[in-house]
């Protein structure tokens, strides 16, 4: 049997752990039908910075939502993480 090589989470670039979610690029409510894997504390930031409007908009262009201050302050501080970690997400008032 050969090793899988590891996969990594779409956003954050790190090694994926035991759970994965896989994240619509379009949401599945616009059409959308392709996705990416993600940790799950990944997948709460996208939708906790943006909505699913928005992420129509962004579609595919992972740069564009790096672009957002507060996911890319999320990218800073989970960079050192273990692929498993897990924290609450909180959401930004809009």
């Amino acid at each position: 049997m050969e090793d899988e090589e590891p996969r990594n989470c779409w956003l954050c670039e790190r090694t994926l752990g035991a759970v994965v979610q896989d994240h619509h690029l379009v949401p599945k409510s616009k059409g959308g039908r392709e996705t990416v894997p993600l940790h799950p504390i990944c997948h709460r930031a996208i939708h906790t910075n943006f909505t699913n409007a928005e992420l129509a908009r962004i579609g595919t262009d992972r740069d564009a939502l790096l672009k957002n201050q507060g996911l890319s302050n999320f990218l800073a501080w989970v960079k050192g993480k273990p692929p498993d970690f897990h924290a609450p997400t909180f959401t930004q008032r809009r």
